[in-house]
């Protein structure tokens, strides 16, 4: 993935020192700089292709009386939401201020979102075509922990394109057969 970053350098840096004025602790978390309230994640910053961002862990909750926020993937992402920035003369520090402080509110009063569990998996058409050509892969796939079969689920689920979701299939069938889960090298050991 190319390092937008870089494209953002000084705008970033401005995002960066108005969190710092919010005694937030600074963490390195996803390769990202994230800034955390006794422990719990509240806000971080990248930058994107064509854009840059502050985004909020539990966005959902924000009063957004400025109509700054939007959510990252509509039906996908469930609490985050971010303020995104084309150019420095966007960048509100007051305004920002404000949406980190009650952001940081939010944290102290217990607002955070809670996914829903679901116990039920829709295994993708395709996967079971998969597994119906070479039943190692279905025995392999039941094997895995719920959690980790949910992962694939959606990994191929998220592709729009059937070409997309048949090439995920082929990357992940070697990790099923291994028994390694899709986000394992995330994971601590």
């Amino acid at each position: 993935m190319p390092d937008y970053n870089k494209q953002w350098e000084s705008e970033l840096a401005m995002l960066k020192s108005i969190i710092q004025k919010t005694g937030l602790q600074m963490a390195i978390k996803w390769g990202a700089e994230v800034y955390t309230h006794k422990g719990k994640n509240v806000v971080s910053y990248y930058g994107f292709k064509n854009y840059f961002a502050i985004w909020f862990y539990n966005g959902v909750f924000l009063e957004d009386k400025h109509k700054v926020l939007v959510n990252a993937q509509d039906n996908k992402t469930k609490a985050l939401r971010q303020w995104r920035f084309t150019s420095k003369e966007e960048i509100d520090e007051n305004l920002i201020l404000e949406y980190i402080r009650k952001a940081i509110k939010n944290e102290d009063d217990g607002k955070v979102w809670k996914p829903l569990k679901s116990n039920e998996l829709s295994i993708p058409e395709a996967l079971i075509e998969a597994f119906k050509s070479d039943r190692e892969i279905e025995n392999a796939f039941k094997k895995l922990p719920f959690y980790k079969q949910k992962e694939f689920v959606e990994y191929i689920d998220s592709a729009k394109r059937e070409e997309t979701k048949l090439a995920r299939i082929d990357k992940i069938i070697p990790m099923i057969l291994q028994g390694t889960g899709l986000n394992d090298k995330y994971k601590k050991c």
